[in-house]
């Protein structure tokens, strides 16, 4: 089942989206986000799906705007595809290969919940950055609570899967990284969902023996596809990300994990690392990036003039000397 968030005629609603395009609106709700709490869980949100298409049908998805499916709790942002890390670390970081270290745990970051972007909502450059790129992703939405998960019962706890694009300023990212904190304000400013939430039991018949949803992606920029890949690639399954980012705390309904970057050309950084030069160069405003995601969608953003940053002073270097 698909679902999605909408405006129309100056009202926000959700609804479940029919193979074409028309939507069955979910009575009385206005947020998937709150539906996906309230239900808690896959059957609860599935029933309300199965309500909302015995009731009459509201306009199609082309008579709309789509909004983000949902606004998130929190988004943890994993690094999954090995292919990914190598490329980025010889373009962003100036080192190659993949750490040790990686392969350990399945790591990742958190972002911004309160940044996040629909279908064809326009994305500003972040202040400062001259070097912006997109990531394509999947991003695995929580729907249950849940603490110290194993793998197995972390599946119950994942309501179902929406396209991510990690929007990434790679030279404010580069500098950052030396610090040894991780991103800040190179991936603060966008992050995009959409355009629907698949429930998780519509993409199981893509599931491999080994546990991974067999979904073909790709990336377009302007019109020209410049990466592809398999969502099978990842080196973690969900199932064992949702278990890691449960260790020792609480994943709660409107969490979201994105899998990290694919690789073969998931984002320009990657290529960059590859071929030794910025080709294809880095995204100005006027470009329009296309994510797809077999089983879930098409995320289509155009990037747009952003803000000019807040000057600032540099850091004050303190004497070292006690009294």
């Amino acid at each position: 089942m698909r679902f999605a968030a909408y405006e129309h005629q100056e009202r926000r609603r959700a609804a479940v989206v029919e193979e074409d395009g028309t939507l069955f609106p979910l009575p009385g709700v206005t947020s998937l986000t709150a539906l996906i709490q309230e239900t808690s869980g896959l059957p609860g949100l599935l029933a309300a799906g199965s309500t909302a298409l015995a009731g009459p049908a509201g306009p199609h998805v082309s008579q709309v705007r789509l909004l983000p499916p949902l606004q998130p709790v929190s988004v943890r942002d994993f690094v999954t595809f090995e292919e990914h890390v190598e490329g980025v670390r010889r373009s962003v970081e100036g080192t190659g290969g993949v750490p040790e270290q990686w392969y350990a745990a399945p790591t990742f970051y958190f972002t911004n919940p309160h940044a996040i972007y629909g279908h064809r909502d326009e994305i500003p450059v972040p202040p400062g950055s001259a070097v912006l790129d997109f990531e394509l992703e999947v991003g695995a939405v929580i729907g249950r609570e849940g603490r110290d998960l194993t793998p197995e019962r972390a599946r119950d706890h994942i309501v179902g899967y929406t396209v991510f694009n990690d929007w990434s300023a790679r030279d404010l990212q580069g500098a950052e990284m030396k610090v040894g904190l991780g991103p800040c304000k190179g991936k603060d400013t966008a992050t995009s969902l959409g355009p629907y939430l698949v429930t998780a039991d519509a993409l199981e018949p893509h599931r491999d023996a080994d546990g991974f949803l067999r979904l073909a992606l790709t990336a377009e920029v302007n019109g020209e596809r410049v990466g592809e890949d398999l969502l099978s690639n990842m080196s973690w399954t969900f199932e064992e990300m949702t278990a890691y980012a449960s260790r020792g705390t609480r994943v709660v309904p409107g969490d979201v994990l994105g899998s990290g970057t694919c690789g073969n050309g998931g984002c320009l950084a990657e290529l960059w690392g590859r071929r030794g030069e910025r080709n294809p160069p880095p995204l100005k405003p006027g470009d329009t990036v296309t994510l797809t995601v077999e089983g879930i969608g098409t995320l289509t953003n155009t990037v747009v003039p952003g803000a000019e940053p807040v000057p600032l002073p540099t850091g004050r270097r303190r004497s070292r000397e006690r009294p």
